[in-house]
């Protein structure tokens, strides 16, 4: 290396140093240091422990119960991300016109993102109540059986998908009407002229010149859902008999509540290798129905 380029490469070095000492002490280090405690047997009490190698991994491979929780967290993301984003694009549709009160139904749709997520779940806890709970209320109106919710394994899932779902709709609506304003109007103008009906303007003008934000909605959506933890820690502690318990909850209980750091870990590692192999997926699927011009 030349002495020009030794000093080009200590000045971008400066440059980035404010961002990559931070990141490195509060995320390289961590992820890594994580990644050892995975192979070992440390109980988090202990100040000794053994490496196990593998053992961690491949007991978490050989338990059914991992699978099942595998199968949760997708359930959960795809129960979560799709309907988001479909109900974010139909208010922002609905409400990218000019008429009275639009601002304060946008900012009404808004509010639950910016409620804690623990708040959000008491009052859903308290709707979902089986006995006097405005959910059932709502059901017995159209003849329908009460539900147990919380307390049923059928419906303990899906109870936890509206809550995510109606607190998410209005984030992603926000952006959804953003993309939305940047579309020309010329388009519409020219579809029109030709007899184009709403459905077709939508499917061949809007989807597509707003699928940059769509994409955008669908990895931050799918990295938050696997991440979620507040509601299902409220609403049902990762019950009934483990039908909500994904694999951030099971991190929790193996950390915490059985305290094997070891075995909590390396599910750990599995959910960040999971949540960068989605990722790619959807980047790579990106390049067919993404369309930035």
């Amino acid at each position: 290396m030349s002495e020009k380029q030794n000093h080009s490469f200590f000045t971008v070095l400066i440059y980035i140093s404010p961002a990559l000492v931070p990141l490195s002490l509060f995320w390289f280090w961590p992820m890594l240091y994580s990644l050892y405690i995975s192979f070992t047997n440390w109980d988090y009490m202990s100040p000794t422990y053994d490496i196990v190698g593998f053992r961690n991994y491949l007991n978490l491979f050989g338990d059914p119960e991992f699978y099942r929780v595998l199968g949760n967290t997708f359930y959960f993301t795809a129960g979560t991300v799709f309907p988001t984003m479909v109900g974010g694009l139909f208010f922002a549709v609905l409400l990218n016109k000019e008429f009275r009160g639009n601002h304060l139904y946008q900012a009404i749709l808004f509010s639950p993102w910016v409620t804690p997520t623990v708040a959000v779940s008491i009052v859903w806890s308290w709707i979902f109540q089986p006995e006097v709970g405005l959910a059932n209320w709502l059901l017995s109106l159209f003849h329908l059986p009460k539900l147990e919710w919380a307390g049923s394994s059928t419906w303990a899932m899906p109870m936890i998908l509206i809550v995510t779902v109606w607190k998410g709709v209005g984030w992603a609506m926000i952006f959804y009407l953003d993309a939305l304003k940047k579309v020309p109007k010329e388009l519409y103008e020219s579809a029109e002229t030709d007899g184009a009906s709403w459905w077709s303007k939508l499917i061949h003008i809007t989807i597509p010149l707003i699928s940059p934000t769509s994409f955008f909605l669908a990895v931050i959506l799918m990295v938050d859902a696997l991440q979620a933890f507040d509601q299902i820690q409220i609403l049902t502690q990762g019950g009934p008999a483990g039908s909500t318990r994904t694999l951030l909850y099971l991190y929790y209980q193996s950390a915490f509540e059985q305290f094997n750091m070891g075995e909590a870990t390396a599910v750990a590692t599995i959910l960040v290798l999971l949540t960068a192999m989605l990722s790619l997926v959807q980047f790579i699927m990106a390049k067919r129905w993404v369309h930035y011009e």
